[in-house]
């Protein structure tokens, strides 16, 4: 078998560049991923993990994303609100208060959880990174929207959770430093210093840190979402917080799970002119310049192996580039395929409303514009059946 996987890898290695042979991709000259920077093939797992997978994460977090502390004087949590009856009794609710100190500064996350009553064991969660206004979370139910379809996923067994990225730092090129980079003022001193994505993603952090004390939680099958600059954060949460065992990307774009090589809908200089505030300083260096980065976003999806991963795209929402959203994820297999994972069943972006999945990978193109819909919940929820089902985090 791992012979067998050898020969794959070094196929998959010779074609990567040639993935398609059509005009969209065939000029890609996309980063290797199988490559070390000392020019040697990854032939395997254990290489993969304590040698390449270090190179690639550093250099997204030098050029893109941005360093992310991990380190805090303490975390409090505090469930300021809870009731049995929510949803005519079918979920328990708890508002839940984490503060997070460091260096005499603290700030204040809030999280809204609904946790199903049906089942008397530990339920797993899907945990949305929510950039959009507060009400699409309502923990009252007064107001419900198809963006946190709270009541469906419950239905279906899981726990659903959600964080207003606001409280971490505010979508605001102006104001993002106020929140949580009081905690950490010299990033704010550093070319390679976090700013908005990688502060929300922390954030999805100290919400984890939360589900590992919450016996009605399992932890061990936690899924973070995110939906386009929400996308973005969850891409990149995923890729550092292995204790996530689902990432799931809906139209994420550029600097989510799009192949910025492609050069197609939202590009890197439209990003850091529009939202300076998103990624770190570095990251103008490629203003104009996708085919100087070191990396890609194949192989952000890849640091995420062997966990799973999701990508979804709408059908109409060029902006998001979905064609290349789906590149993203095939020419990320190689390094699943080291962990002897399935590829995607498919070749070709599938056609719309028709998921292609294997364990651990998921794709679907929805009918439709820029948006997180019950549909895409709905799939996300078929995958996350089968994967948790079986479980397959190594």
């Amino acid at each position: 078998m791992r012979f067998l996987t050898f020969l794959i890898l070094i196929s998959l290695t010779v074609v990567h560049k040639n993935y398609g042979q059509n005009k969209s991709t065939q000029n890609l000259n996309l980063p290797e991923l199988l490559i070390s920077q000392d020019g040697k093939l990854v032939k395997n797992a254990k290489v993969w993990s304590e040698k390449r997978r270090s190179e690639i994460f550093h250099l997204f977090e030098n050029n893109m994303y941005g360093e992310v502390p991990t380190d805090f004087d303490s975390i409090n949590f505090d469930v300021v609100n809870e009731s049995k009856m929510a949803m005519n009794g079918k979920a328990l609710l708890k508002e839940i208060r984490i503060d997070v100190f460091r260096n005499g500064q603290s700030i204040t996350i809030n999280v809204v959880l609904f946790v199903p009553t049906q089942t008397k064991v530990p339920a797993p969660a899907f945990l949305l990174i929510n950039h959009r206004d507060k009400e699409n979370t309502d923990p009252t139910r007064g107001v419900k929207m198809d963006f946190w379809p709270a009541e469906e996923v419950i239905t279906r067994g899981y726990a659903v959770a959600a964080f207003y990225v606001g409280d971490v730092a505010a979508d605001n090129k102006e104001t993002y430093h106020q929140q949580v980079l009081r905690l950490y003022p010299e990033q704010m001193q550093r070319s390679n210093g976090m700013k908005t994505i990688g502060a929300w993603g922390w954030g999805a952090s100290r919400v984890m840190d939360y589900f590992e004390e919450d016996p009605d939680i399992d932890f061990s099958k936690v899924a973070v979402i995110g939906h386009s600059r929400g996308g973005k954060a969850a891409l990149w949460c995923g890729a550092q917080d292995e204790r996530f065992a689902l990432t799931i990307s809906n139209d994420s774009g550029c600097t989510g799970a799009a192949l910025a090589r492609r050069k197609s809908g939202e590009r890197i200089a439209d990003i850091n002119k529009n939202f300076p505030h998103w990624f770190c300083d570095n990251y103008n260096s490629f203003n104009g310049k996708e085919d100087d980065l070191p990396v890609d976003q194949h192989m952000l999806i890849a640091l995420i192996a062997p966990r799973a991963v999701y990508v979804a795209s709408a059908s109409d929402d060029e902006h998001a580039d979905p064609k290349g959203e789906f590149l993203s994820m095939k020419y990320a297999e190689p390094i699943f395929a080291l962990f002897d994972i399935d590829p995607l069943p498919v070749n070709e972006q599938p056609q719309i409303n028709s998921p292609a999945k294997s364990l651990n990978l998921g794709y679907h193109l929805r009918e439709g514009g820029h948006g997180l819909e019950l549909y895409d919940w709905q799939r996300y929820m078929d995958f996350a059946d089968a994967y948790f089902a079986v479980k397959k985090v190594r």
